[in-house]
């Protein structure tokens, strides 16, 4: 009796998972992106250089170019805007 017991409720909390990711996937929360193609993604974040306890230099590329932003508790500056080839050249000529 005690594993038909267990057994009901594994079978329960099963039935109410896939009854709330059903519930998710209607609502347009969750998908499964089975068979998919991955997107290409235009928008990365190449690298973080914390200079502060509030101040960070962020290197962010964006499709074929390259963005140096800091931001601080006042807000995001562009420091520098440059072709991605360019962080690609100096990174050859370091090595």
């Amino acid at each position: 009796m005690e594993g038909f017991q267990q057994a009901a409720s594994v079978a329960a909390v099963l039935g109410l998972l896939g009854a709330t990711l059903w519930w998710l996937r209607r609502r347009g929360f969750a998908g499964v992106a089975l068979g998919r193609k991955p997107v290409a993604r235009r928008l990365e974040a190449l690298e973080r250089l914390p200079l502060g306890p509030q101040h960070t230099l962020h290197l962010v590329r964006l499709g074929e170019t390259a963005l140096l932003v800091a931001s601080s508790p006042s807000g995001c500056t562009l420091v520098r805007s440059f072709s991605c080839r360019e962080i690609e050249g100096a990174g050859e000529a370091r090595s």
